[in-house]
């Protein structure tokens, strides 16, 4: 039932953007992104959680564009290293830092760290909100272990190092359509897609303002 009303979600990314499309496409909503609003604000990114990110970038967003709105924060929480890189995930080790010089110091960090204790997990929060505020939140995570190397090549950011027990793959090695089932975006998403639901019917029975 994918419709024209616009719903922005506040990404530039093109990979999260089209994965969401991929997991909320039968909703009555056109999903923007960021490159198709004017004048987008910079949001610093001051939370110390996933949510408090997500919530100053969903009302930031909201705000400027005057349409409902979602954003997201994630990222790879790694036990053994404190639960790094955490909330500082796209910018851990440097913001210019390409991905496989990232894996090379997880990777030499996590050297002498028993399999058992390699435990890590992928979690993603989106905050829903209207111009004049926050709605909610939906959180998912993904469990899994820290790889013992990078593998596979499908995916983007730390996918290729966080390997899946059950499947015996890392997330990088997924089929796109598994991997829009079961990531922590796409379990975020699919409470937000019932958040949604909600709004859109809470809207078509709402009284008509004077």
């Amino acid at each position: 039932m994918a419709g024209t009303t616009p719903i922005l979600f506040g990404t530039s990314n093109q990979h999260k953007l089209a994965e969401l499309r991929a997991i909320l496409g039968d909703l009555p909503y056109t999903l923007l992104g960021l490159d198709d609003i004017a004048s987008a604000p910079e949001v610093e990114e001051t939370g110390a959680t996933f949510a408090e990110n997500a919530i100053l970038k969903a009302t930031a967003y909201a705000r400027a564009s005057g349409l409902l709105t979602l954003a997201d924060d994630s990222g790879l929480e790694i036990d053994a290293l404190g639960g790094e890189p955490g909330v500082h995930s796209a910018r851990w080790a440097g913001i210019d830092t390409p991905y496989s010089e990232r894996f090379r110091i997880i990777l030499e960090r996590l050297s002498q760290t028993p399999p058992e204790r390699r435990t890590a997990r992928f979690r993603c929060v989106i905050a829903i909100a209207r111009p004049e505020g926050l709605l909610t939140t939906a959180e998912g995570v993904l469990e899994g272990m820290i790889a013992t190397e990078p593998r596979g090549v499908g995916g983007f950011g730390y996918d290729p190092i966080l390997y899946l027990p059950a499947y015996a793959k890392t997330v990088a090695e997924l089929p796109a359509e598994v991997k829009n089932q079961i990531s922590h975006r796409a379990r975020a998403a699919a409470q937000a897609r019932q958040q949604l639901l909600d709004i859109v019917r809470n809207d078509e029975t709402a009284p008509p303002s004077l």
